[in-house]
């Protein structure tokens, strides 16, 4: 059958063909260890494994991936099932396995896997390496909401909880506790108030924390026994936080409270999803959810991340190069910007690394910037515009005297201060050379080489999609390790065509 399969589904005879080759008896070995300790017989371990690959390469839900085992030959063909009328796994054996993938990281020994696949194929440099990151927003699968609604949905939630581990009906506990609010078809409609009156919304407000006082008494009654315990202690920790995250004493006294002025540093924005967050891809581009960055060397994917959105750029970029370390040293890195902060890049800079990125962009606020000036780190001095010449501090500051800035004749362009001072960054020496670089032909087409990594990226999330499958940080992350695998064995075949 593989040697019949059409053009455009040659990537699952390419599946087929190198199965035995990603799937060795150490992986498989780790993967059938992930049951221990078993309960009922489990499903071939390495099959459930390509399982994973080929619903994210299709897309498909758990249903569809049961009812594609059923009735798609290709899938079949790849997972050695071929006439086989019934899948040999279902939908729930497909949740207990990435549980089981995740809780032993399999899915980053997955993304491995093809990387050493790579290796093999003689077309993958190991030695040095020229490393590339990038990042794109993952838009999060929870339902983003105001204040008010945080609130209804987290007692919600609760009560939902207590619901399931005392066997009570959720109707007959929110009657026995007094929850009006959540007996109307939405929190707002219960609390029927005139939204554009100050008073009403203050009043509004009281009455609904003390529906949250309410619900939290009834369960310290009633509960007592489960409420210390996940996931009752989790979904009241969560109610709590969201109280206290968008609410604040009211300064007009009284001892009541008021929604926060200003939005909290890392505000909880779902109670579907309380890992997601606002976030920003640039100033006037804004998204809720996740961050998912990739490290690419010679176009194959070697480490992975995903952070909630409000997490800064450069965090995960030592855990992205120590994946590409795996692999071999690094001798070139092609960066964005926002990965600079890190201090990895400055250490790998002293080490003799070569980066490239676009340098850090400076709010002309006094009109010459750092640009403007000229500074020698060697001799520890710093000329400005004027000629004039101030020596370097140690903790890399550098004064010009009021008496050298009044008189200038270019002070109106450089300060409207009494003088003008330079504060050096830990990393200068390297932000120099990338000013340099940038204002020649050589280093602006160094920097279009980083192009690499933003067509691996775009590749990732047109197989992810750009919208989380998952609630949570790590089930996304699995979901992108498996979406990386799957860019790197479509690399693979492209090669091996060409």
């Amino acid at each position: 059958m593989a040697s019949r399969l059409r053009r455009s589904s040659r990537f699952y005879r390419f599946l087929w063909e190198i199965r035995d080759q990603l799937f060795t008896g150490t992986f498989e070995d780790k993967l059938i260890a992930s049951y221990a300790p078993r309960g009922q017989e489990p499903c071939p371990a390495a099959m459930m494994a390509m399982v994973m690959l080929l619903q994210r390469y299709d897309g498909l839900s758990d249903a569809d991936a049961v009812d594609a085992a059923e009735n798609d030959r290709r899938w079949q063909l790849v997972l050695g099932i071929l006439g086989t009328e019934q899948a040999p796994f279902g939908q729930g054996s497909l949740v207990r396995f990435r549980a089981r993938m995740i809780a032993n990281d399999l899915d980053k020994e997955l993304l491995n896997r093809t990387v050493e696949l790579a290796k093999q194929t003689g077309g993958f440099g190991w030695k040095k390496l020229r490393v590339a990151l990038d990042s794109s927003p993952l838009h999060g699968a929870g339902r983003v909401e105001d204040s008010w609604n945080l609130i209804g949905r987290a007692m919600a939630k609760v009560v939902r909880t207590v619901s399931l581990a005392t066997g009570q009906d959720e109707a007959a506990i929110v009657s026995a506790a007094g929850l009006n609010v959540l007996q109307a078809p939405s929190i707002k409609a219960a609390l029927d108030t005139d939204w554009d009156d100050p008073e009403a919304r203050a009043a509004a407000l009281e009455y609904l924390l003390g529906q949250v006082a309410a619900l939290e008494s009834w369960v310290e009654r009633h509960a007592q026994e489960h409420r210390g315990e996940p996931p009752l202690k989790d979904d009241l920790e969560l109610l709590r936080a969201i109280v206290e995250q968008d609410t604040e004493p009211d300064p007009s006294g009284g001892g009541e409270r008021r929604l926060k002025q200003e939005v909290a540093k890392d505000r909880i924005i779902s109670v579907h999803d309380p890992e997601m967050r606002h976030g920003r891809k640039s100033r006037t581009k804004r998204f809720n959810g996740y961050k998912r960055h990739i490290a690419v060397v010679d176009q194959i994917v070697v480490g992975t991340s995903v952070l909630p959105a409000n997490i800064r750029e450069h965090e995960p970029t030592e855990d992205l190069l120590s994946a590409a370390k795996r692999y071999g040293s690094i001798e070139v890195l092609d960066i964005d910007r926002g990965y600079l902060p890190s201090p990895v890049v400055g250490e790998l800079h002293a080490d003799g690394v070569t980066i490239h990125s676009r340098p850090h962009v400076y709010n002309p606020k006094c009109l010459f910037t750092k640009e403007d000036f000229t500074i020698d780190l060697e001799n520890r001095t710093v000329v400005c515009p004027a000629g004039k010449t101030a020596t370097l501090a140690p903790r890399g500051q550098a004064y010009y005297d009021a008496t050298d800035c009044a008189p200038c004749r270019l002070k109106e362009k450089c300060t409207k201060s009494n003088q003008r001072s330079i504060t050096l960054h830990r990393d200068e020496e390297l932000f120099i050379r990338l000013r340099a670089a940038k204002k020649t032909p050589v280093g602006r087409a160094e920097l279009r080489k980083r192009s690499v990594v933003e067509h691996r990226l775009a590749r990732v999330g047109a197989i992810q999609g750009h919208k989380s499958r998952y609630r949570g940080t790590r089930k996304n992350l699995l979901d992108l390790n498996r979406a990386s695998a799957v860019a790197n064995l479509m690399e693979l075949q492209r090669r091996k065509a060409a």
